[in-house]
C-alpha cells in the first residue's frame, strides 16, 4: 500500500508540472524529433557519402559546439538583464529551424560544417534562457523531477526522430551497411516540420516569469557565480574532455560491421532507456542529492567507453549503446538541477550560460583528440579505433573522483 501510494505521489507530480515545463518539454519534444532524424545519420553521410576522415568529423563536430559557445554566456547574461528568457529561447529554436533545409543541399564538408555551425548558433542562443525558464518555474524541492521530466520529453521525441528514420532506410535501402546519399536527403525533408513546430509551441504556451532579487547590470564576472559553481565547472571540464562527439560512436559501431539500420536500432534504444531514467532519476536527486547520482552516471560512462574500446562485434556495440543510456538519464538533468542549485536565482541565466558554454568549447578539443587519437593526422595513422574510447573512460574516472572529493565541502557549505 505505502508503494502504491509513494507512485501516485510521484504521478501526480510530474502531471502537476508548471505550464512552462510542459511548453518547453513540447518544445524539446519536437526539436529532437527533428534533430535527431539528422544528426545521427550525419556522420554516416560525411564518411559514406563524401569520404570523409574521422579527424575532419572531429573538427566539424567540435568547431560548431565552440564557436557557439560564447553565445550561451551571452544570451544567459542578456535574459537576467532583461529578466526574460523565453523570447531569446524562441529566436534560437527559429533559427536552428530555418537553417535546416541547408543540409539538403551539403555537398561538400564544408557546407555541412556550415550548417551544423549555423544550427548550433541556434542552440547557444536558446540554450541558458530555456533552462533558466525551468528553473524559474519551477520549486527547488520538484527542480530535479522537472529537469528529468523535461530530458525526458527530449529523448522521446529523440525516439521518434531516430524511429522514422529508420523507417526510411529500412524502405529505402534495407541492409545496405552504408548510407546513401538519396536516403539521406529526404530524411533531411521530412526534418522540417517538427522543427518548426517546436518553435510554435514554446511561443505560443510558453510565459516569461518575474525574476525576484536586485542586481546591478549583469558584468561576464564569474566571480559573482560562486566558488562552488567554479569548482564543478573545473571537474566538469575534466570529464568533459574524454566525451567526444557522439558521432565516433556510430562511427564505432559502424566500423564493428553494424549497418544502418543496425545503428538507427540501436539509436532508438540508447532513448528509450534515457528516456525511461529520466524523470525518477532526476525526482531520486531531490530526495537523496545530486552528487552521488551524478558520480555513478559517470562511472557508468566510464565502464561504457571502456566496453567501447575492447567490443569486438556488433551485438556487444549494441548491448554498451543501450547502457550509455543510463549515463544520460541518471547524469543528464541531475547535473542541470545541480547548477541552479548552486547559484542566485538572479544569475541563474549567467550559470546555465557558462555551463552550457563550458561543454561546448571542451566539445572541440574532445572530438578533435577523438579523431587524432582514431585515425591520425598527416602521415601518422594514429592509435586505431579503440583510442578514443580509452582515453574518454580515463577521463570520466577522473571526473568522478574529483566530484566525490569536492563532494563533502559543497554538501555542507552550499546544499
Amino acid at each position: 500500500m505505502a508503494t502504491l501510494a509513494k507512485t501516485q505521489t510521484q504521478q501526480a507530480s510530474w502531471r502537476a508540472m508548471p505550464r512552462n515545463v510542459w511548453a518547453v518539454s513540447a518544445t524539446s519534444f519536437f526539436m529532437d524529433i527533428s534533430s535527431e532524424m539528422v544528426i545521427n545519420i550525419l556522420p554516416l553521410f560525411l564518411a559514406n557519402v563524401l569520404g570523409v576522415k574521422t579527424n575532419i568529423i572531429g573538427v566539424i563536430e567540435g568547431f560548431a559546439e565552440t564557436t557557439a559557445s560564447l553565445l550561451k554566456i551571452f544570451s544567459g547574461w542578456l535574459s537576467d538583464k532583461l529578466r526574460a528568457r523565453k523570447w531569446l529561447a524562441v529566436s534560437g529554436y527559429a533559427l536552428s529551424a530555418i537553417v535546416k533545409p541547408l543540409f539538403y543541399f551539403a555537398t561538400t564538408w564544408e557546407m555541412v560544417a556550415g550548417a551544423r555551425w549555423a544550427d548550433r548558433v541556434g542552440k547557444g542562443i536558446r540554450t541558458a534562457p530555456r533552462d533558466a525558464l525551468v528553473a524559474d518555474s519551477i520549486d527547488a524541492k520538484q527542480r530535479g523531477l522537472a529537469f528529468g521530466f523535461a530530458r525526458a520529453a527530449d529523448t522521446a521525441g529523440a525516439m521518434i526522430g531516430i524511429l522514422i528514420a529508420l523507417a526510411v532506410v529500412w524502405f529505402a535501402q534495407a541492409g545496405a551497411v552504408e548510407l546513401g546519399e538519396s536516403t539521406f536527403r529526404t530524411i533531411v525533408l521530412l526534418s522540417i516540420v517538427p522543427a518548426f513546430l517546436a518553435v510554435f509551441a514554446l511561443a505560443l504556451l510558453a510565459r516569461d516569469v518575474p525574476i525576484t532579487g536586485e542586481r546591478a547590470m549583469p558584468r561576464f564576472a564569474f566571480k559573482a557565480l560562486g566558488k562552488p559553481f567554479m569548482t564543478l565547472m573545473l571537474i566538469v571540464c575534466f570529464f568533459e574532455l574524454g566525451n567526444s562527439s557522439d558521432a565516433f560512436l556510430v562511427l564505432r559501431a559502424q566500423n564493428l560491421g553494424l549497418n544502418v539500420v543496425g545503428v538507427l536500432a540501436m539509436l532508438v534504444v540508447f532513448n528509450f532507456v534515457y528516456t525511461f531514467l529520466s524523470i525518477p532519476a532526476g525526482a531520486l536527486s531531490d530526495r537523496i542529492g545530486r552528487h552521488g547520482i551524478i558520480v555513478g552516471g559517470w562511472l557508468m560512462y566510464a565502464i561504457v567507453y571502456l566496453g567501447f574500446a575492447l567490443a569486438d562485434s556488433a551485438w556487444q556495440v549494441f548491448a554498451l549503446y543501450a547502457l550509455y543510456g543510463i549515463y544520460y538519464g541518471v547524469a543528464y538533468g541531475t547535473t542541470k538541477a545541480l547548477v541552479a542549485d548552486l547559484v542566485p536565482e538572479n544569475l541563474r541565466g549567467t550559470a546555465y550560460g557558462t555551463y552550457n558554454a563550458v561543454l561546448s568549447i571542451i566539445a572541440f578539443p574532445a572530438s578533435v583528440i577523438a579523431g587524432v587519437l582514431w585515425q591520425g593526422v598527416g602521415a601518422w595513422n594514429g592509435f586505431g579505433a579503440s583510442a578514443p574510447f580509452y582515453f574518454g573512460a580515463v577521463m570520466a574516472l577522473i571526473g568522478a573522483v574529483m566530484l566525490m572529493v569536492w563532494l563533502p565541502r559543497a554538501s555542507r557549505t552550499n546544499l
